[in-house]
């Protein structure tokens, strides 16, 4: 028995892996933690790596990976009262980021923690605004009882590098309904049964992807198909808070287009976030769409 368990999903991770396991297994931790690995055919080495640390591995077929279920079965080898899921490219930024999220569970009523996550150095202009806007350097705390005007911030999210309580994950995992955005899912279920989740801006990983525009508009449809289908989309104060922020960033991008130096990066931000607000808007009135153009938006084949 341990006091945390920390969960890898794993598949060609190799060149990430040589970052993020020294820095995982150098953490100025108090307490104890293991690691599980779950790999879904890994070709590239990452398996050898994987054996150089002590990291408990267990192999998938790729066919049979999917994003809550396979969370969930890493989750039955743990034997940390706390369950701290890390994504394969998610690179501990500090040694005191595993300190960072599992102290909050000190109050009994934190059912699950989020750290932050830092974009690339190679990052767009996109993804950095993406990232500062929602995950800052203010600690907050959401409380169900509570929601304090943060809208669409109150069920946000991100399993890339959380932690959730063992008993809150036992008696309601990620649901396994939901192909793509688990953590959404689980989330929502956390707070709607009455516990708390923490944002901790100080267990800080780097964790950033590269997205076409075409890729964004259509990881947007399908967020906003899944708001819809959680009923979040209809929560106090989400579309407000989304609608304010999407023209923030735009107008900020347009502020950029005014400047030779940032031009060109500020041109294409301002093609992409305007190509996740029509993706989203789509996404979230897809009931009047046709079934051949949802499918042909969707990023992760949510209507087959």
């Amino acid at each position: 028995m341990v006091d945390a368990s920390i969960l890898l999903l794993t598949k060609n991770a190799g060149s990430d892996l040589k970052q993020l396991l020294p820095a995982v297994f150098s953490q100025n931790f108090p307490g104890t933690f293991d690691v599980i690995a779950v790999d879904s055919g890994s070709t590239d080495g990452t398996l050898e790596l994987l054996s150089r640390f002590p990291v408990l591995v267990k192999q998938i077929s790729p066919v049979e990976f999917h994003h809550a279920r396979t969370r969930n079965y890493a989750a039955t080898f743990a034997t940390g009262q706390i369950l701290v899921f890390l994504s394969q490219d998610a690179i501990p930024a500090t040694n005191n980021w595993l300190h960072g999220l599992v102290s909050n569970f000190d109050d009994p009523q934190v059912g699950a923690v989020y750290g932050r996550q830092f974009p690339r150095p190679e990052s767009s202009l996109e993804r950095q605004d993406a990232l500062d806007a929602v995950y800052g350097d203010k600690k907050l705390v959401k409380d169900p009882s509570a929601r304090d005007g943060m809208g669409y911030r109150f069920y946000h999210f991100s399993d890339a590098n959380a932690a959730i309580r063992r008993l809150v994950w036992q008696a309601k995992g990620f649901p396994e309904d939901l192909k793509v955005f688990e953590d959404l899912g689980i989330a929502k279920s956390i707070l709607d049964r009455g516990w708390k989740i923490v944002y901790e801006p100080s267990a800080a990983v780097f964790h950033s992807h590269t997205h076409s525009t075409l890729g964004l508009f259509k990881r947007y449809f399908d967020i906003g198909y899944t708001l819809r289908q959680l009923k979040i989309w209809e929560a106090p104060g989400t579309r407000d808070s989304m609608l304010q922020d999407a023209w923030r960033l735009l107008r900020s991008k347009v502020r950029g287009l005014a400047h030779n130096g940032t031009r060109r990066a500020a041109s294409r931000a301002f093609q992409q976030d305007l190509a996740k607000s029509v993706g989203l808007f789509l996404g979230i009135n897809e009931n009047r769409l046709p079934l051949v153009l949802k499918r042909r938006f969707s990023a992760f084949d949510l209507f087959e």
